[in-house]
């Protein structure tokens, strides 16, 4: 796969289509981030044309709504159910802010729309998100705080994570904290092409509000797929409130020298215990037969943050990862259009590789 995308204007209206590629809501977070970022008025049509409820959720609605505060913008065509929106940003504004979603939408999709606008503010922003933090189609807290924060961290960019209470889908609930300092320098471009040595490796089963032997049965079917033992403490069983379910998840975390993955499957009624465990296994097998540094998802968040040190320092940056999702490609369209920066695909030795550089 060789896929080289640039953009040439960086003063014009940004008009994205939402059908493209994987026609799903990161068009619109992606398109809302680089909005802000650039000052670009937003035109998008046909948004989430691609699902079954084509048009702006609950969850994408508080996207649109965290991007007119954060920017003191404006936006037309912000109601449920439209495909289209016009939204117009106006100067960022680093604060106090608090986001609430609507049933159990995922607050960390929200953090993602307003995080690239704060990290370039003009000071320390805190966000307070309630919601979801445990959605299917959505990455998990223990991804945002494990894996993707350090590597914000490693552009100069402070960004620190607290969970109050988790929230599993459908009743939701959780609650989370995000500080954010702007570097007091412009923004340093961080290769990740290795992972190094292998550290650590553990998995832990979440069972709020559910019977305990479940994550008994899923650690130990994890465990023997892994190789990974109670004794070790490589299995484990964090505390719980019951009031934070009831739900169900099962994270493998593998850390290495220079990056952290976290993989994650949620418990469905419809599954066993030994199926979810499976699951599991299976991803973090397919990750470890790979050289890729990053893992799918992570390559996927990691793009535009890396985008945005690129544009800023005028500096080329690159990462290797797994696998190149429709879901990364369709961000890397985005994000083409939206900054003056080239974003080159290609394929490596068992990996793939994503380098950025700037348009000269």
């Amino acid at each position: 796969m060789n896929l080289t995308l640039s953009s040439t204007e960086t003063a014009s209206p940004l008009t994205l289509d939402g059908s493209t590629g994987e026609g799903g809501g990161q068009i619109l977070r992606t398109g809302l981030a680089l909005s802000m970022v650039t000052g670009r008025p937003l035109h998008i049509t046909r948004i989430r044309a691609g699902r079954p409820k084509p048009g702006l959720m609950r969850q994408h609605l508080a996207c649109v709504q965290a991007a007119v505060a954060v920017s003191g913008g404006q936006a037309d065509g912000a109601e449920l159910g439209s495909q289209t929106l016009l939204f117009t940003p106006g100067a960022v504004r680093a604060g106090d802010y608090r986001f609430q979603i609507a049933t159990a939408g995922s607050c960390l999709l929200v953090l993602q729309t307003v995080l690239p606008a704060l990290m370039l503010g003009h000071g320390e922003s805190r966000v307070q998100l309630s919601g979801g933090t445990h959605n299917p189609m959505a990455p998990p807290f223990d991804f945002l705080e494990r894996s993707f924060a350090p590597l914000v961290r490693r552009l100069g960019v402070g960004l620190d994570l607290q969970l109050q209470r988790r929230g599993f889908y459908p009743a939701g609930g959780g609650e989370l904290v995000a500080h954010i300092t702007p570097s007091a320098q412009p923004l340093t471009p961080a290769d990740v092409v290795e992972r190094g040595a292998l550290l650590n490796a553990y998995g832990e089963a979440l069972v709020p509000g559910l019977a305990r032997n479940i994550a008994h049965r899923e650690l130990e079917a994890l465990g023997q797929r892994m190789g990974w033992t109670f004794e070790a403490g490589q299995l484990r069983n964090p505390p719980t409130r019951q009031n934070e379910g009831p739900g169900n998840a099962l994270i493998a975390t593998l850390e290495y020298e220079h990056v952290t993955e976290v993989f994650c499957q949620l418990g469905e009624r419809s599954l066993s215990a030994e199926q979810v465990a499976k699951r599991l296994a299976d991803e973090v097998r397919t990750y470890q037969r790979s050289q890729g540094a990053l893992g799918p998802h992570l390559a996927d968040q990691w793009m535009l943050p890396l985008a945005l040190a690129v544009w800023r320092s005028g500096r080329a940056a690159r990462y290797t990862c797994t696998e190149v999702t429709q879901h990364t490609a369709t961000n890397a369209q985005t994000i083409a259009l939206g900054l003056p920066v080239r974003v080159e695909i290609t394929p490596v030795d068992r990996a793939m590789r994503v380098e950025i550089s700037p348009l000269r």
